[in-house]
């Protein structure tokens, strides 16, 4: 499917861990319902068929939604479920061998943390790229050193492709990261593990104006 800028406003990582009270499924669920434009289904330990499985389930939730899903880190789960694509960091594998799994049609979307990995992304096949970490999260452990907004600025000026903020972030931070000129925040703990998934979502857009949540 045809990427849009519009489809990063507001994407979601799941995290196993904290969804576990609610389950991925129904986290997803509700967190659509309340505005989420994309997903990415995101589970470091699990194996490539208990990827393809939990990503068959989340397929059914998104059906007839527009919200587009990926995995991350496992091009093979994203081929065998059938689903709109894949994102993986500059450690994860070849761009160039993602884009042949994946075909021309679905999703590539690449992690970048320096002006360097951006203007790299040029010479790939990637459709928007992920940047940061704009602050410290405790959800991935290895990240690079933060940016901050002025990073992320830099890093969006650098690129040629629909850029999504990764990184710590959560619905205060609405305002700085658009006037940083990226498209969207990505998210994991800002609405994996709340109360109210769905709720958690609409308070990304009752920020735009920067009033904070």
């Amino acid at each position: 499917m045809a990427l849009t800028a519009q489809d990063l406003r507001l994407y979601l990582i799941t995290d196993p861990g904290l969804c576990a009270d609610l389950g991925v499924v129904n986290t997803v669920r509700r967190a659509v319902a309340g505005g989420v434009t994309m997903v990415q289904l995101r589970d470091k330990h699990a194996s490539t068929a208990q990827r393809v499985e939990l990503a068959l389930a989340l397929k059914q939730v998104l059906a007839g939604t527009g919200v587009p899903l990926l995995v991350n880190d496992d091009v093979e789960a994203a081929v065998q479920a059938d689903v709109d694509g894949a994102h993986i960091g500059q450690s994860d594998g070849n761009p160039e061998r993602a884009r042949a799994l994946l075909g021309p049609d679905r999703i590539l979307g690449l992690s970048c943390e320096t002006v360097q990995r951006v203007q790299d992304a040029r010479s790939t096949p990637a459709d928007y790229l992920g940047l940061g970490p704009v602050f410290a999260t405790a959800t991935k452990s290895d990240h690079k050193a933060p940016i901050g907004f002025d990073g992320l600025a830099t890093l969006v000026q650098a690129s040629h492709l629909p850029t999504v903020a990764i990184g710590g972030l959560n619905a205060s931070h609405v305002a700085p990261v658009l006037s940083a000129g990226a498209d969207g925040l990505s998210v994991i703990s800002a609405i994996c593990g709340q109360p109210d998934p769905e709720q958690a979502a609409r308070a990304f857009f009752s920020s735009d104006t920067g009033a904070g949540a």
